[in-house]
Formats: C-alpha cells, structure tokens, sequence
C-alpha cells in the first residue's frame, strides 16, 4: 500500500507531485486555441501552488482539440512552467490504438507522466479495460496514472481491476472519482497505487483515508489552501485540514455543482483576470452572463479576489 514516506508513496510523489489541476485550453473568440493565455493560466497556476498539471484532460476540452493540439499545449506548457511542475499529459480515449498513439507522441513532446482514462462509451469488460490500460502503459517509460471516472466513462474500474493493474511497474497512481470510499480504501490497502482526489468535494475525505494528494478542477482557484489541506493531513492536523475543506465548501459547490467544471472555471479565471475570454468549444456552451454573475458572487463571498 502506498503510505506516506514508503517507497510506493515516495514514487508517485516523485512521478507526480502532490497538488495538480486539470487545466482548461483558453480560446479566443474564432475558436483558435489562445497560446498566450494557455502560458498565463499555466503560469498562474503554478504560482498558486500546484506542483503538477494536467494537460488535455476532460477540463482541457480534449474531446475536441485534435493531436497536434494537445502535443502543442504540452510544448508551449513546458514552456512556461519550465521544471516547476509535473507535465501529465491526458492520453486516454476509448481507442487503445489511439491511446497508444497519442502516448508516445506526448512522451516524445516531453510529458512527464500520463493519464489514461477508462475507455468510454464502448463499456467495456473489466478484461478489456486492463487490457486498455496495459497497453498504454506499455507503450512509454512515463509513469501511469488511472482514471476511474464512472460517471462519464460508463463504467467502473472495479475494485479487483485496479489490484491486478497495480502490478504493472509504471501503473503508479490512481485519480479517484468514484465516490466510492470504500472500495477506494480497499485499493490503498492491499495494493501499492498510490490515490489522488479526483473529485474536489471529497479531496479531504480521500487525503483522510491514505490519497497522497489532489487533481483538481477547482484548484484553478484555491490550488494554494488545498496545498496546505494536503501538508496539514500529512502532518496529522485534522482541524486545520478540516477549517480549509470549510473554507473552500463554497468554491468547489459554485465551480463542480452548477454547471460543467471547465465553464465555471473558465468564467472563474476571466472573473479573476487571468483570461480575457471564458469561450469554450462546442459542444459547451461558455457562461452566460446569469452563470458568470453567480461564480464571480461566490469567489467573493469566499475570499477570493475579483
């Protein structure tokens, strides 16, 4: 099991990081991707605390930027951030040829580690989805982070898939976004992968019950408290984990609850000054006036500058 100071944790730390946000692609009004705003979020982000960025995950919109997009987004990334930060590059899909594919090419683009999300649609057999996930980790050197999603894969990683998996000498991680603490617990305990937050309402939950860290979405606001969420459960100061889980309650209902992450996080960003534009491409929809009102409400009402 991965506990914190053993050689399993010590690992995924050093492959990933701690703190992470899956960071949105900024476009400008034609639809184009914004390059210099792609470097200002990245940028912001790591100031803001984050020791490791997902690039072309779901926030990222990766369903609809193509290949050289998404290698171009870790070049220019890199660019910015420099060795500051983890590069996970979001790899998965729900064609392992493609997977495979676009794997190598963002190990060769310099990606420092991948996320391979279950393949969806297909719902296929927890065979199958083993089957997926070990070709992607075959594929490159990069250490592996699962992506157990349910909600929008269609289907679980289930409980013995994820043991099996943990095997695989560059399967190193987990982001957990089950809502399953238990079966979650189960993993930790009799495996070595290690377990990162992928569902910001339950960050302090899973940091409670042995999760190493936190992939976020609201953390392209508040990346700095759950930092200290993060070194205040590594140090067994549950109060002060629990006052800054309060703290942020507000932030993570107004960006996860009321609408898709990557739109309140875009309009969050714009709110804040970080981007100009809070455009997405379709089939979102970026905020309208009513929803940016109610996000940029919310960031004051919780302490946060607009």
């Amino acid at each position: 099991m991965a506990i914190l100071g053993d050689s399993a944790a010590t690992a995924a730390i050093d492959a990933f990081g701690t703190v992470g946000t899956a960071m949105v692609t900024p476009f400008n009004d034609d639809g184009t991707i914004d390059w210099a705003g792609v470097e200002k979020v990245a940028d912001h982000l790591v100031n803001l605390g984050n020791d490791m960025l997902v690039v072309s995950g779901t926030t990222g919109e990766s369903p609809t930027t193509t290949d050289e997009e998404k290698i171009e987004l870790l070049r220019v990334v890199r660019s910015a951030v420099g060795t500051r930060a983890k590069l996970i590059a979001g790899t998965g899909n729900n064609v392992t040829a493609h997977t495979v594919d676009l794997s190598e090419r963002s190990a060769a683009a310099g990606a420092d580690g991948l996320l391979v999300v279950t393949p969806y649609y297909s719902k296929p057999t927890q065979a199958a989805i083993a089957a997926h996930m070990r070709a992607a980790a075959d594929s490159t050197d990069l250490p592996v982070m699962l992506y157990d999603i349910p909600g929008r894969s269609g289907v679980p990683i289930e409980t013995d898939t994820l043991i099996g998996l943990a095997d695989h000498p560059n399967i190193l991680a987990v982001k957990d976004a089950k809502g399953d603490l238990f079966a979650s617990q189960t993993v930790m305990a009799q495996s070595s992968l290690a377990y990162y937050s992928g569902e910001d309402a339950l960050n302090l939950p899973l940091l409670a019950i042995g999760a190493l860290g936190v992939v976020s979405v609201a953390g392209h606001v508040c990346s700095d408290r759950f930092a200290r969420m993060v070194t205040a459960v590594y140090e067994n100061d549950l109060n002060t984990a629990r006052r800054l889980s309060y703290e942020t309650a507000g932030v993570v209902d107004a960006l996860m609850n009321h609408m898709p992450g990557v739109i309140s996080a875009k309009a969050a960003l714009e709110a804040q000054g970080i981007l100009t534009n809070r455009g997405t491409r379709m089939p979102l929809l970026p905020a309208d006036e009513e929803q940016y009102a109610f996000i940029t409400a919310q960031l004051t009402r919780s302490g946060y500058p607009t």
